[in-house]
């Protein structure tokens, strides 16, 4: 942890920050290893603090580590207040996009020093996987592998999909799993034209094209998968999608490497779908990226020129979506090499029809 401690300094001095305030839960245990739920970080350029109450200071003595643990007295913003004073803190960082309009007016009130919106720094450092938090990710991908082969052995007609949505869940959890990535979406039916058809009452029928899209959080990373199949024969023009979406995820995994900008990967699977007609039909990006968290950087979106890096973990995941018809996403995660990638997802990808 102190590794990454002294790469938010780098960025600090960079930023003129003298401290930062990390209240992010994901940050905190990036930086920390603290897995609770009341805590804080208070970093300065040459000492670190994590301040706790009463419930969880045993637990941060055991995590935490090259830190002075601070129990709190009363209001976590008057023990803020102290170590401004005593640090000499000139400029405090903190996370901006957390704190809420309410929060920040106490903390300018209060707080003897600039407060400078800081939102960034160290979900930029958390971009670039370690060779630790990748096979975290690999192992929580392939529990939701597992998790595939579970339903496509359990799921039949006359089932709801949030039925299936509840097994899958739980399966997973039976493997380690310490909860979902997000909630389970299962489309059936026509419902699978809806990117995000979260788990409904509806009942799975003989021909409906399915879309499952789920993940788990293991050891405090996420995997994000989907595959697309059906019970019977979906229809043709169904099947000779999926072989379009089956196509361009392909060649995203073709061309992704380090490099390569999150919009050019976009453009590969984007064009591709484009040329066989069904353009206007892929209206979200091809992925993004994942770790602690199921969005982080980098986004693989036409908006994104920065070029991707050796250690980012990305999904990609092109799609057709055709309202009362039905639809078609395919996704995989994918570490980002010098050269190539690596497919964390194995879960087999050749259309099934049940």
């Amino acid at each position: 942890m102190i590794k990454r401690i002294e790469k938010l300094r780098a960025l600090m001095k960079n930023e003129v920050i003298d401290a930062y305030l990390v209240t992010s839960p994901a940050n905190l245990r990036y930086l920390t290893n603290f897995t609770g739920t009341a805590g804080l970080a208070f970093i300065t350029l040459d000492k670190a603090f994590f301040i706790t109450d009463f419930r969880y200071t045993e637990q941060a003595n055991e995590q935490v580590e090259e830190m002075t643990i601070i129990q709190q007295q009363g209001d976590i913003v008057g023990e803020i207040i102290k170590l401004v004073e005593k640090e000499g803190i000139s400029v405090l960082g903190f996370e901006d996009a957390l704190m809420t309009y309410a929060e920040y007016s106490v903390f300018e009130e209060v707080i003897d020093a600039e407060l400078a919106p800081a939102s960034g720094m160290i979900e930029k450092l958390r971009e670039q996987k370690d060779t630790g938090e990748i096979a975290i990710i690999e192992k929580a991908c392939a529990i939701a592998d597992e998790g595939f082969e579970y339903i496509l052995k359990m799921i039949r007609p006359g089932m709801t999909e949030i039925e299936v949505a509840n097994q899958l869940d739980f399966f997973m959890r039976s493997l380690g799993a310490s909860g979902t990535s997000f909630d389970t979406i299962v489309a059936s039916g026509i419902r699978s034209a809806l990117p995000h058809g979260v788990a409904s009452e509806k009942m799975i029928q003989q021909g409906d094209m399915i879309t499952l899209d789920f993940g788990c959080v293991y050891q405090g990373y996420v995997s994000d998968i989907t595959r697309t199949f059906a019970i019977g024969d979906p229809g043709q023009q169904l099947k000779d999608i999926y072989q379009i979406v089956l196509a361009a995820q392909l060649k995203v995994i073709e061309t992704a490497q380090a490099g390569v900008t999150g919009a050019q990967l976009d453009a590969v699977a984007r064009d591709f779908i484009t040329e066989a007609g069904y353009g206007e039909a892929f209206g979200h990006s091809t992925g993004h990226g994942i770790g602690m968290e199921i969005h982080e950087g980098p986004n693989i979106s036409r908006s994104n020129k920065h070029p991707l890096s050796a250690g980012n973990v990305i999904t990609d995941e092109p799609g057709i979506y055709l309202a009362g018809l039905g639809g078609v996403r395919i996704e995989d995660d994918l570490v980002i090499l010098a050269e190539g990638n690596r497919i964390l997802t194995k879960a087999p990808k050749e259309l099934i029809l049940l």
